[in-house]
């Protein structure tokens, strides 16, 4: 199934390069921006558009489905990239705590 843009958790932006990113806020469209789950637990179409401004420059064609996409290996891909983000995050974190605990300890004394 395409991402399904009438979902309350589809999210598209444009930037000024003209790239354009979809996806869902759920990060529960693996295949995003070519395909939501076909039957996603958390689809809940979206009812209104209050206070949102809708302007022409969003692109309304989703780019052409890669081979990668259908056979497997970009979601491959993704994860082990989030894994890698992930692995990093936790050790600046650790950094970032051991430098704070530094700190207190000089005020400290």
């Amino acid at each position: 199934m395409s991402m399904r843009t009438e979902c309350k958790h589809f999210e598209s932006r444009t930037y000024s390069n003209g790239d354009a990113m979809r996806r869902c806020r759920l990060d529960l469209a693996p295949d995003a921006p070519w395909r939501c789950p076909d039957d996603c637990v958390k689809f809940d179409h979206r009812a209104v558009d209050i206070g949102w401004a809708h302007g022409t420059i969003v692109p309304n064609v989703t780019p052409a489905e890669p081979v990668s996409v259908k056979d497997g290996t970009a979601a491959s891909v993704l994860n082990e990239a989030e894994a890698i983000i992930n692995a990093m995050a936790n050790d600046i974190a650790a950094e970032i705590k051991e430098k704070q605990n530094k700190k207190k300890k000089r005020k400290r004394k």
